[in-house]
């Protein structure tokens, strides 16, 4: 594997150490207010329309991940010309598309709770040991009174911790917190977990996940549609969208458009 990992016009020597000390880079308010608007309004339109489509997820949430054939037109965001490129500068080359999901937490009651985790493991090969980045979006404003994402730094020169309790120990928690529009880039082996706390107020998030157009899917949640995974005109529509997982390739047969 050749990736050369270098800070460029699209990302900082600044921001590349960020990433290669903490795993994760917050990019604060990266998506403009009209943007914010945009898609919460596509997020709402969602959960009003398609609610067949949301189900509960995790602790307290309830999730979209087919988002893409739900609502299409939230490429304009899994693709975001302002952030793209950061994403593909840190990966080390072009990247695909991995999944999707919609979230949303409400109102709760209860105590703060926690579910610390790796959503796989490190990529010891790639400079960042970076496998699959995951891009959370806040598209509603985020303090220490709210529902949040939370994570725990590492240091690539660092030894991986195999449990939570130990890293936490080593690197504590990072609350990202921060209005409408902050977004933050993170290696999805950090440990890392929504903490949920007693509060009034709504949390919504996209969370998009990105991987190496030559590594393996990253999983079976998100359905890609043939319209961007068989682009008829645009060769990089057809790269980003076209490692195709299992759940897309049955949908395919099941509708006769996969010819494998």
């Amino acid at each position: 594997m050749n990736k050369t990992i270098e800070s460029s016009t699209h990302l900082s020597t600044e921001e590349l150490e960020e990433f290669r000390t903490n795993g994760f880079l917050n990019l604060g308010k990266a998506i403009s207010t009209d943007d914010v608007s945009k898609f919460l309004t596509m997020f709402d339109d969602d959960r009003t329309n398609y609610p067949y489509m949301w189900h509960p997820y995790g602790y307290r949430q309830e999730a979209n991940y087919e988002a893409l054939i739900s609502s299409p037109r939230f490429d304009e965001l899994i693709r975001h010309p302002d952030i793209l490129p950061k994403i593909e500068a840190l990966m080390g080359g072009p990247v695909c598309f991995g999944e999707i999901g919609l979230r949303r937490m409400g109102a709760y009651e209860g105590e703060v709770h926690q579910s610390w985790h790796r959503d796989r493991g490190y990529w010891h090969e790639h400079p960042l040991r970076l496998d699959y980045m995951q891009l959370i979006v806040y598209l509603t404003d985020v303090d220490d009174s709210t529902h949040c994402f939370s994570i725990s730094p590492e240091d690539v020169s660092n030894k991986p911790l195999k449990s939570a309790d130990e890293q936490l120990q080593r690197g504590g928690a990072t609350h990202l917190h921060g209005p409408a529009g902050t977004c933050a880039l993170f290696n999805v082996a950090l440990f890392h977990t929504a903490t949920t706390r007693p509060t009034q107020s709504d949390r919504k998030t996209v969370q998009i996940y990105y991987g190496h157009q030559d590594r393996a899917p990253l999983a079976n949640d998100s359905g890609i549609p043939t319209r961007l995974s068989d682009h008829p005109t645009d060769a990089e529509t057809r790269s980003f969208y076209g490692n195709l997982n299992e759940r897309s390739r049955l949908y395919m047969r099941a509708y006769g458009t996969d010819t494998n």
